[in-house]
């Protein structure tokens, strides 16, 4: 049996590098046809976007900015170039955030993922992720159908008859969440039905290592998916179990919260993607989701970067006596002190009041210097607070740049 998909997965990283970066002023000219694209980048010259630093030096547009966008200029917030009526489907996330999808086979880019987990042409998946409005039912049966997979469109819920369903039609793959995989094998397993699926694709939700557990000891092979509405099928799990590699045709950055700035490889950050799809392009796109880039190739030979899955939410904005407090406040203080390190405001209640403590990393520890802190803090969240210095490497490696300890 092949292990991989084609080609392109076992390249030299240096030649899939290169191909990235020849397409790159392409995709910006492109995306400049449309007018939320020209507002949003500005007046720039896409001829020179060449390198990943010069894409990094372009501001971000985080995905929770996209309602807003979409309902100034509907329906798409003028990010898009081609018409509507190009497209096969719409589609409708809550947020509200509408989508479109391609007419082309494997619209989202799902088969990829779906090889490396192991599903093959003779293989019938019961899909229980929803058809209905939003796209998730369609990013896995258009990949599965692609590779020439039988799809049973099940849909979330319903659980008995979703063991009937499995009885009669015996699949021998699923996909939907890990949570909803559970509740299947358990029900099963308490009504003593048979339950004939040996491997799953799960997406969606956490799916922590007591659960991975779990579902293999219940003889199911599952594999991760870290998928998007947006986009499709961003990185996925192979038989290396070791971090989700990233899809093809997808330049992928970690960015340090609440900004564009790239950190450097094993760093948490948020997500960041640039997608070179001429009908839907998009240009750091800061998804929100905390991960960080593995060293090294994965041992299934693929060769593209590895990232270490969902490790949180990078949105940490919080309120602080009636203030909001965002990640992007504090990168704001890092930027007017350079010399200091990873950063964390710890937000606590002290008596009946909300209280500030910026936990900052630092070579210097003098009385001049965390009082200079304490004023950029203040200007810039018009918030005061203590700060408390560090030494480097104090802090840990986990993305979180706001930590609001206050109960419940």
């Amino acid at each position: 049996m092949t292990q991989h998909y084609d080609t392109r997965e076992t390249r030299d990283p240096r030649q899939r590098e290169l191909d990235l970066m020849g397409h790159l002023p392409g995709l910006v000219a492109n995306a400049l046809k449309a007018p939320g694209w020209r507002q949003h980048l500005g007046d720039i010259d896409a001829a020179q976007i060449l390198t990943r630093a010069d894409l990094a030096k372009l501001p971000v547009l985080r995905k929770s900015d996209l309602p807003a966008l979409q309902k100034k200029l509907p329906p798409f917030g003028g990010l898009i170039p081609d018409p509507v009526e190009r497209f096969g489907r719409l589609f409708t996330s809550p947020g509200p955030i509408y989508e479109p999808e391609s007419r082309h086979d494997d619209a989202w880019r799902a088969a990829r993922g779906l090889y490396a987990a192991g599903l093959r042409a003779n293989d019938v998946l019961l899909n229980t992720f929803s058809y209905h409005l939003v796209p998730g039912g369609f990013i896995l049966d258009g990949g599965a159908r692609a590779l020439g997979c039988t799809v049973i469109p099940a849909g979330p819920g319903n659980t008995e008859q979703q063991l009937d369903l499995i009885e009669h039609l015996k699949p021998t793959a699923y996909s939907g969440t890990p949570d909803f995989l559970k509740i299947l094998l358990d029900a099963a397993a308490a009504a003593g039905r048979e339950v004939s699926i040996k491997r799953a694709v799960v997406s969606g939700a956490a799916f922590p290592p007591s659960l991975q557990a779990e579902v293999r000891a219940r003889g199911v092979d599952a594999y991760q998916l870290y998928a998007i509405a947006d986009l499709g099928v961003v990185a996925y799990e192979t038989s290396a179990r070791s971090g989700l590699v990233v899809n093809e045709d997808i330049l992928l950055e970690i960015v340090r919260p609440g900004t564009g700035t790239p950190v450097p490889d094993g760093e948490v950050g948020e997500v960041v993607v640039t997608f070179f799809d001429p009908h839907h392009p998009w240009i750091r796109l800061a998804l929100g989701d905390l991960s960080a880039i593995m060293p090294g190739a994965s041992a299934c030979g693929r060769t593209n970067l590895r990232i270490r899955g969902w490790l949180g939410r990078a949105d940490q904005t919080t309120k602080v006596k009636g203030m909001f407090v965002r990640p992007e406040q504090i990168a704001e203080v890092g930027r007017r002190h350079p010399a200091l390190g990873r950063l964390r405001l710890v937000v606590a209640r002290s008596g009946e009041t909300d209280v500030m403590t910026l936990r900052a990393e630092s070579s210097e520890h003098d009385p001049g210097l965390a009082a200079a802190i304490e004023a950029t803090l203040r200007s810039v969240t018009k918030l005061g607070g203590s700060v408390e210095l560090l030494a480097a490497g104090a802090l840990p490696n986990d993305g979180k740049v706001i930590e609001d300890t206050r109960a419940v």
